[in-house]
């Protein structure tokens, strides 16, 4: 605080009466409070004319209800109190109410906020004994005389640009990066914001006045705090020691990721300055520069249109998005115009199998030679492992970092991140460029909190693209109609169509475990696939299931080595690796291997396949383990069912849709 600017009048604070100080009274409200509650306290302050005449004890109470004046006022109605009773209170400055100093004194460490400066009575005898930092008890304290100097606070910045963390964060990043500055770390944060470089906000703000809940469409009832860092609203509370209230808000959702409260410090840090920030994008690589890739002529061609969509302006997000100010509640992202300039995300919409893999990397060879930041986040931690080294193989020479739970690289800096969706929580506004990978796969489809952290890491100058062999109907929609830009990719890179699925009449599972016999059109068909040598993903609905129908496989083919897994096995990984070197020839799993799992000669069985736990989406992705190698293209793929029902037939006039536009472009080597 600049104490001679405020209390002399001779700074710019004077509010054009050249000799008067600019405050009429200056009020320490406490020395222990702490970072993230001050900030919360902040936000609900709203500056009222009868704050001139609250004496001591009314800043204490209106602290005590959280800084909001519509709690404070409905304390003191039932306190009985009036404005003239508290008027006189106060009419000394600082000395009010207090026969001396030692009660002064016993006050303040009772919590009693201080008058530090009165215009008629001065300022405190004890201010500057006041206002020092108590180097005992207030951690992360620049000592006195040593200020961080402007250098410092800059590495600062720019180590947390990009960045949402809260306050545990915020240490181990400074421990990990600047451990000669983390001792500093609440004087270092301050003053970032001081300097427009970071904005320091409560994790969970307060609710919205005047707003009110929807849903279904309907209003049900007042607004809830929300949580800053994910989104979504806060209905739980707790005591909480760190700002002694009996009943602290704090966020469920992401209460995997760190503790969100209504007190705790979250940090974000600007936004990361780039290649799109302020400059216009490079221009589209030419056809010829998209040679070094070695694409298919199906790939290339959405490569291409990709392409496109990067080097236009990403006006869609920036001209609807609010600009959320520091401390400002925070609300879900909005969403994209109804008529774009350009659409601020674009789908791949690729069939299994596709490559969509290799598709990404003149992306983001785009963004990263232009100096860009991009990001490539995927729902599955395996996904992640499995990506890392390939894209460090094309892309030597960036810094990447990969993060997952437990990964070493949590605060390391990059250009290049590859990440689980629920890592995008510690970001905001940081990249260029976006990538989701398997946007309907679990956890990330159907999750609003991981939704918002995709939409937050990404810069309002940003560009979204989703990865996907089925897309959500809504983003097909949206596609449809033009409202996000789309390229598919109908054909694998071998040229060859995608197995059509063969639905098969099938009295159903159970019954089969509880007659102890399975038909015997599944017992032909499985020894056809022996025969020609090929692995089986036997596909199940239920885990319960796979002892039984693995006791029944193996007395119906003795001599074949058959295992079951599921997410509950603990030698899934094993099984898996046997699996693909044919150690295991039939694999009874459920949808847990529905993606990420290549065997070059496979055939995909899919029993029950009219269960309400299989959708469309999951079929085709089944199905989509079949064919997939340039040594067995074709592959076999069979339904099992009682009857046909809506998520069969949308699954198979999927794949032959994909087959007619692939075979329509000349994609098809064989049809």
């Amino acid at each position: 605080m600049d104490w001679v600017s405020w209390t002399s009048g001779s700074g710019e604070r004077s509010g054009g009466w050249p000799g008067q100080p600019a405050a009429d009274k200056i009020v320490l409200l406490g020395k222990k409070i702490p970072l993230g509650q001050a900030a919360a306290w902040r936000d609900q302050f709203h500056s009222e004319w009868r704050f001139d005449r609250f004496s001591l004890e009314d800043w204490g109470r209106l602290l005590s209800a959280g800084a909001s004046i519509a709690r404070w006022e409905g304390a003191e109605r039932l306190r009985g109190n009036s404005a003239g009773q508290r008027r006189e209170q106060d009419k000394q400055g600082w000395g009010a109410g207090r026969d001396n100093r030692e009660q002064d004194k016993k006050d303040w460490e009772m919590g009693f906020p201080v008058c530090l400066y009165d215009r008629r009575a001065g300022g405190h005898p004890r201010w500057r004994e006041l206002c020092a930092p108590d180097m005992d008890g207030a951690q992360g304290v620049a000592e006195p005389g040593r200020m961080p100097a402007a250098r410092e606070v800059a590495r600062f910045a720019a180590l947390t640009a990009g960045r949402s963390l809260l306050q545990p964060e915020l240490r181990g990043l400074l421990e990990a990066q600047l451990p000669e500055l983390a001792g500093s770390w609440r004087t270092l944060a301050q003053l970032a914001q001081l300097a427009g470089h970071a904005a320091l906000m409560a994790g969970v703000a307060p609710a919205q006045t005047g707003r009110r809940r929807r849903f279904a469409g309907l209003l049900r009832g007042p607004a809830l705090p929300r949580c800053r860092r994910c989104g979504s609203e806060v209905t739980r509370t707790a005591p909480c020691a760190g700002c002694g209230q009996s009943s602290c808000a704090y966020c469920e959702a992401c209460l995997a990721m760190g503790r969100s409260r209504s007190c705790a410090l979250l940090l974000r840090g600007s936004a990361v300055s780039g290649a799109a920030a302020g400059h216009a994008a490079p221009p589209a690589p030419a056809d010829r520069q998209l040679d070094r890739w070695g694409l298919s002529p199906a790939q290339r061609e959405a490569a291409a249109e990709a392409l496109r969509f990067l080097a236009a302006p990403s006006a869609g997000r920036a001209a609807t998005a609010a600009a959320e100010s520091a401390s400002s509640s925070a609300r879900p992202p909005a969403a994209p115009s109804a008529v774009p300039v350009r659409p601020a995300r674009f789908l791949l919409w690729a069939v299994t199998g596709a490559g969509k893999t290799e598709m990404i990397f003149p992306l983001l060879a785009h963004v990263l030679e232009a100096g860009g930041r991009a990001l490539v986040a995927t729902p599955r931690r395996d996904v992640v492992l499995e990506l890392a080294p390939r894209l460090a193989k094309v892309f030597p020479e960036q810094q990447m970092s990969v993060l997952y739970g437990g990964s070493e690289d949590r605060w390391t800096p990059a250009n290049l991140v590859l990440s689980t969706t629920h890592q995008l929580l510690r970001f905001h506004q940081a990249f260029d460029l976006v990538i989701i990978d398997e946007l309907d796969a679990f956890p990330y489809h159907n999750d609003p909190m991981l939704a918002y952290a995709a939409e937050a890491c990404c810069k309002d100058s940003g560009h979204f693209i989703f990865l996907s062999a089925t897309p959500p109907k809504k983003l097909q929609r949206d596609a449809a109609a033009g409202r996000c830009g789309v390229a598919k990719v109908p054909a694998r890179f071998h040229g060859h169509p995608l197995p059509v699925p063969k639905r098969t009449s099938f009295p159903g599972t159970d019954e089969n475990i509880s007659r102890k016999r399975l038909p015997s059109n599944l017992i032909t068909e499985l020894e056809r696939s022996l025969q020609r040598d090929a692995q089986i993903f036997l596909f199940i609905s239920r885990i319960q299931q796979i002892p039984p129908l693995l006791a029944l496989l193996r007395s119906k083919l003795p001599g074949v080595r058959i295992e079951g897994t599921s997410s509950q096995d603990g030698e899934r990984a094993d099984k898996v690796l046997a699996f693909r070197s044919r150690a295991i020839r039939i694999l009874i799993t459920t949808t847990i291997l529905e993606r990420g799992v290549t065997v070059p000669r496979s055939d995909v069985y899919i029993l029950d396949a009219d269960s309400g736990l299989f959708d469309e989406a999951s079929l085709v992705q089944m199905a989509g383990r079949a064919g997939r190698s340039m040594e067995d293209p074709t592959g076999r793929v069979f339904f099992f069912s009682r009857q046909a029902n809506s998520a069969q037939r949308g699954a198979i006039r999927q794949i032959k849709q994909m087959n007619r536009i692939a075979l329509s472009k000349g994609y098809l080597k064989v049809v």
